[in-house]
Formats: structure tokens, C-alpha cells, sequence
């Protein structure tokens, strides 16, 4: 069982390295239109091949293993996980971060169509709800047996505004610039 808890591990830290720098290229490949045709062309081409890479052969993989090893330690625990809330509540985020996970891949193939609908600012925000999956499913998983509801409702709406107050203060400084 540790083996598999460490892989899982393992390979959800991979996953949301994957997402974070998947929406970093994004902002990267967006703020890229922003140049001349030559330099254009040369950013997009690259990002192009940068986030097939990553997508492909880091951040998908990594979801997949993440889910088949935590599927797997779900399975030889079955009787003690479905009744803990906690793991119920884990696992909602999981879905709602396979879900980010799919709208992530579906901007990637529109950045490939040159279909930019994004600004770098939104994409900004967006990598931010990848961390507000983390921060939940993490302090889950560690306070199961001391989770207290109002104080993790206040802890999530804490960080997401922490999160915006930073989008704003980093926009302000860029815009000064």
C-alpha cells in the first residue's frame, strides 16, 4: 500500500506540474501574438511544440497514473474509504480538476487552430484554480480526521481571495512598468 500511495503521490505532483506550466506556456504562447510576424511565428511555432510535449508526454500520463494508482488503493480499501466523507469530498475535486484538465487540453487545441480567446490576464486566473485544487485536496487529505467544515470553507474562499488580491497587485506592478 505505501507503494502505491508513493506513486500516486508521485505522479499527481507531476499532474499539476504538468497543469501549472501547461497555463504558463498558454500566457506565453497568448502574449506571443502580441509581437511582430517574424517574432510570431517563430514564439507560436515553438510554444506549439512545447505544449504537445508537455501535454502528451508528461501532464496526460501523469493524470492517468494518478488516477489508476489511486483507483488502486481505493479498491483495496474500499470498506473504510466509502464511508469516509472525506475521501468523498477528495474525490469531487478530482473530477472537478479532470474536468480543468480537459478545458486545459481543448484551449491547447485551439491555440493550435490560432484561435486565441484567452487574454494572458484570464489565463492568469485560471492557472490560479489549479491551485486552489491543490491547496483543497491536500489539506483534505492531511486534516481528514480533524477536518473542521467552516474553518476548510474558510481556508478555500481565503486562498482564492489571497489568489485574486495577488492577480491584481501583479497587474497593477506590470501595468506601471
Amino acid at each position: 500500500m505505501d507503494i502505491l500511495k508513493a506513486l500516486h503521490i508521485i505522479f499527481m505532483v507531476s499532474w499539476f506540474a504538468g497543469l501549472f506550466y501547461m497555463v504558463r506556456l498558454f500566457i506565453y504562447h497568448v502574449e506571443a501574438q502580441e509581437k511582430t510576424e517574424v517574432e510570431r511565428s517563430i514564439l507560436t511555432n515553438q510554444f506549439s511544440v512545447m505544449e504537445k510535449k508537455l501535454w502528451w508526454i508528461i501532464t496526460t500520463p501523469a493524470m492517468v497514473l494518478t488516477i489508476i494508482f489511486g483507483s488502486w488503493m481505493l479498491f483495496l480499501n474500499w470498506d473504510y474509504y466509502k464511508v469516509s466523507p472525506w475521501m468523498h469530498i477528495k474525490l469531487l475535486f478530482v473530477v472537478f480538476l479532470v474536468v480543468y484538465h480537459f478545458m486545459c487540453q481543448k484551449i491547447m487545441f485551439s491555440f493550435h487552430k490560432n484561435i486565441f480567446t484567452w487574454t494572458s490576464m484570464k489565463l492568469r486566473i485560471w492557472n490560479e484554480v489549479a491551485t486552489l485544487f491543490l491547496v483543497s485536496i491536500v489539506f483534505i487529505v492531511v486534516l481528514k480526521h480533524s477536518f473542521n467544515w467552516i474553518n476548510g470553507v474558510i481556508g478555500f474562499f481565503g486562498t482564492a481571495i489571497l489568489l485574486m488580491i495577488g492577480i491584481q497587485v501583479y497587474r497593477k506592478i506590470r501595468n506601471i512598468k
